[in-house]
């Protein structure tokens, strides 16, 4: 295990109740066979991480008994709904105290977004203070690799469902963008016609 991957957390954000797929959460969603929740971890995986924490909340222990979790530190966010921004601290606070340098940051409704550019995302850490992120045709998307010297910030910023945004937008000249667009696709799982984007 290179240093890298020693130092690079996975941190995937799975506690969504997909209140607009009829309260159906989203880490138990199939595809090709797997709930998206395994999908996501094979792929942080996959992409170098040695380490994945993984952030659940609705219907956790439904989740806990049907996806492969083996091998993950499991965080139950009781506050789940109150958006994606109370997983983000849930999973960062988890982290914090471990020696990592730096979180790669995945959303388990995205199953377009898989190894290749979660690596690529990865392969931009340098040290604690490092902030990259997925591009797409330049716009800055999913995954976010967030240095440990960011944590705190985030954390203190990340409220209802907008996650790292707020901090993101403020460190914009910061942030090291990673053109992912040739080898992922960065849909979100929302709502029933998205479904079509699952096999």
């Amino acid at each position: 295990m290179t240093e890298t991957e020693e130092q690079v957390a996975g941190l995937l954000l799975a506690a969504g109740g997909g209140r607009r797929l009829g309260g159906r959460p989203k880490a138990l969603l199939e595809h090709l066979g797997h709930p998206l929740a395994e999908h996501a971890i094979a792929s942080l995986r996959a992409a170098g991480c040695a380490r994945v924490h993984v952030v659940l909340g609705a219907r956790a222990d439904a989740v806990r008994a049907r996806a492969a979790l083996d091998g993950c530190v499991v965080v139950e966010n009781l506050d789940w709904e109150q958006g994606m921004g109370s997983s983000l601290r849930a999973g960062l606070a988890s982290l914090t105290g471990t020696g990592a340098g730096a979180a790669l940051i995945s959303l388990v409704d995205q199953p377009g977004i898989g190894a290749e550019a979660m690596a690529r995302v990865r392969g931009g850490f340098r040290d604690e203070t490092s902030l990259v992120s997925a591009a797409y045709a330049g716009v800055r998307g999913h995954p976010v690799l967030l240095g440990a010297d960011h944590w705190a910030g985030v954390m203190a910023t990340a409220t209802g469902d907008r996650g790292a945004r707020v901090y993101l937008r403020e460190h914009m000249a910061e942030i090291t963008l990673v053109e992912c667009g040739d080898v992922a696709r960065p849909y979100d799982i929302d709502t029933e016609a998205d479904l079509r984007h699952l096999e």
